[in-house]
This record gives C-alpha cells, sequence and structure tokens, in this order.
C-alpha cells in the first residue's frame, strides 16, 4: 500500500483516486480549498497533479517544501481552449508542462504519463478493443520504476507501458492532445488513447 495524494478533484483526478482506493493504496483528495492540497501532499509519498494545466507550475511551486523528495505524477496538460471548449494549442510549445514542472520543483521526481488518453481510460485501459500505450517521461529511474507499478495497479499490461526516457521527450505525449479535438469532433466523445502498434 503506498499513500497517494490526488491534487485535484473533477474527472480526472476522482477517476484515479477512485481507482487507485480500489487497488488497495491509500488516497487522499485535495479539493480547491485554502490549505488541502499543501496538506494532502504532506503526508503522501505519490502526488498525482489532476489540476488544469494552465497555472500548474505557480500552483504546485507553492508546495515545494512538500514536494522535496516525494515523486510527481503529471497526467495533465497546458492548453488554450478554442470556442468549443476543446484543447486548441499547447501553452509550452517548444517546452512542456512536465518540464516546466521539473524546473520549478528540483527536488521532486516528476514522471510525465497517461496524457494520451481520455480519462476513463486511464484506470480501464482494457475497455478498448485494442491495447493502448501508456508513455512514462521523466529523469529519475526509480521514480519510473514506481509509477510503471503503479500503472499495473490501475490495469496496464507491462508491455503497454512504453519509457521514452528523459522528461523533455513530455513534449512529444503532450503534443498528442492537438489530436484530441478532431477525433472527438469525427467521432464523437467515445474513449480513445495513443497506441504504438509493433
Amino acid at each position: 500500500m503506498t499513500t497517494i495524494a490526488v491534487l485535484g478533484n473533477g474527472r480526472v483526478g476522482g477517476n484515479l483516486a477512485a481507482a487507485l482506493t480500489r487497488a488497495g493504496h491509500q488516497v487522499t483528495v485535495a479539493d480547491s480549498t485554502p490549505g488541502a492540497a499543501a496538506d494532502a501532499a504532506r503526508t503522501a509519498r505519490i502526488v498525482i497533479n489532476a489540476t488544469p494545466g494552465a497555472g500548474a507550475p505557480e500552483r504546485l511551486a507553492a508546495l515545494r517544501d512538500e514536494l522535496r523528495g516525494k515523486i510527481l505524477v503529471d497526467v495533465s496538460n497546458a492548453t488554450t481552449d478554442g470556442p468549443d471548449g476543446l484543447p486548441a494549442d499547447l501553452l509550452h510549445p517548444g517546452s512542456s508542462l512536465a518540464e516546466q514542472l521539473q524546473e520549478a520543483l528540483p527536488e521532486t521526481s516528476v514522471v510525465k504519463t497517461l496524457n494520451t488518453m481520455l480519462y476513463p481510460v486511464m484506470t480501464a485501459p482494457t475497455m478498448l478493443s485494442r491495447p493502448p500505450t501508456a508513455f512514462l517521461s521523466g529523469e529519475d529511474p526509480q521514480a519510473k520504476q514506481t509509477v510503471r507499478e503503479l500503472l499495473t495497479d490501475l490495469g496496464w499490461h507491462k508491455e503497454w507501458i512504453t519509457d521514452l526516457g528523459g522528461i523533455r521527450t513530455a513534449r512529444a505525449t503532450e503534443a498528442a492532445i492537438l489530436f484530441v479535438p478532431h477525433v472527438i469532433r469525427a467521432d464523437g466523445f467515445a474513449p480513445f488513447a495513443i497506441s504504438i502498434a509493433r
């Protein structure tokens, strides 16, 4: 059992918190009330950022002390929204949200994952007709191994998880968000994920 704090109690955060609790972990969800994120992060070994990507570096930099020496799992994407509310462009072209977080939190091991799919797939990857891929980006191999084990607790098969390398590789997976609005407009809001076919 691992102590996990989920920052953000929307669809993504709530879904992850429920699934990780079912998997036997001790999970705390921090809502937007003052001090909730700091209280949750202080007592957790792993912290999951499921807050909106816009403003996340500043939001999490305020938790530097609470996050020191811990693993921060970043599942968010930082985008501007189009008129229909769907992602229109990246907020950090030439960089990534994950890189911004790692720079703001040098004593925290940031691992990017689960950001290349609609949220239901994060905790139920077998719901799709073909195996999806979960990517890992981060500088700390041990932290990535811990997150890999967490993903298996969520139902991800080991062969469906691909370690892309350092945190800079998150630029590629974060850019995949630009597929999302076009796929939704073409096929509706049905669960899907980016998958590497071999």
